[in-house]
């Protein structure tokens, strides 16, 4: 178990259940016609996304700027998903 999470693996199955999970959101819209537009949605999904690259990169020792830059980019999309809110 601790080869799973030294390896970044587990990073990589928490991004698998991320995608998945999007996935079947979009799906649902598309089929019942209703439920997150697709911008909601991103808004909800891409500060996860961000965050787990983050620490997948901290997990298999990846240098800080790599961290810092997807720590950035989970910041970007909070950021864009607070501005979506506050719009509705």
């Amino acid at each position: 178990m601790a080869s799973f999470f030294a390896s970044g693996r587990v990073a990589d199955l928490v991004l698998l259940v991320l995608g998945a999970e999007a996935l079947l959101l979009l799906a649902w819209r598309w089929r019942r016609g209703g439920g997150l537009a697709p911008s909601a949605l991103a808004g909800l999904v891409l500060p996860g996304v961000a965050l787990v690259l983050a620490l997948r990169a901290a997990l298999v020792g990846a240098a800080w700027p790599w961290v810092a830059a997807a720590l950035l980019a989970a910041l970007a999309a909070h950021l864009f998903d607070l501005a979506l809110r506050l719009r509705r």
